[in-house]
């Protein structure tokens, strides 16, 4: 049986995109009856080649800690990358995460103790974040990129996803403008 293309690009499709995850607020998660988020790290927290968190996503976690979302996050990256990057700000966290497998996302859920429909997954991602979110039965938030480089892997995962969007474009299925 041939599945269409429309839906398989909606695997890909977000449920919502902003652009920034400063622009995501703990009010508008809570009364959308999100209660945790799993978020990426590279690219989406902060620059692939940072180590640590800016004072600006210190405060944006705390804010949503403060406001009862538990965060965690879900990275490729290795243990020590993620690690560096989240125990100072005590953020909990999955490493080597295999995304989009499903697998990390469900632990996630698990670890934080709430249902799959009161979990928000954001990323810069179509290819790791969006489409395991969106795997995994989860809302999905697409961010643009924190930094205009990438590491290796990740500029090929680029290149995939500029196709899949003008796909995307094509069809009528984004809303947003670039």
């Amino acid at each position: 049986m041939l599945i269409g293309v429309d839906v398989v690009y909606k695997y890909f499709l977000p449920d919502e995109f902003v652009k920034s995850v400063f622009l995501i607020s703990p009010d508008k998660l809570k009364e959308k009856g999100i209660k945790a988020i799993i978020t990426d790290l590279d690219n989406t927290l902060v620059a692939w080649d940072r180590p640590d968190a800016t004072p600006e996503i210190s405060q944006w976690v705390k804010e949503m800690q403060d406001a009862g979302l538990k965060v965690t996050i879900v990275s490729n990256n290795n243990e020590n990358r993620v690690k560096t990057f989240c125990d100072p700000i005590s953020i909990s966290f999955i490493f080597d995460a295999h995304k989009p497998l499903t697998k990390a996302f469900h632990k996630a859920v698990s670890m934080m103790g709430v249902r799959k429909d009161e979990v928000v997954v954001i990323g810069d991602q179509l290819l790791t974040d969006i489409l395991g979110g969106n795997r995994a039965g989860l809302h999905t938030i697409l961010v643009v990129p924190v930094a205009k480089s990438d590491g290796f892997f990740t500029r090929f995962n680029r290149m995939i996803e500029r196709r899949i969007m003008a796909g995307m474009k094509r069809r009528g299925m984004i809303k947003w403008e670039d």
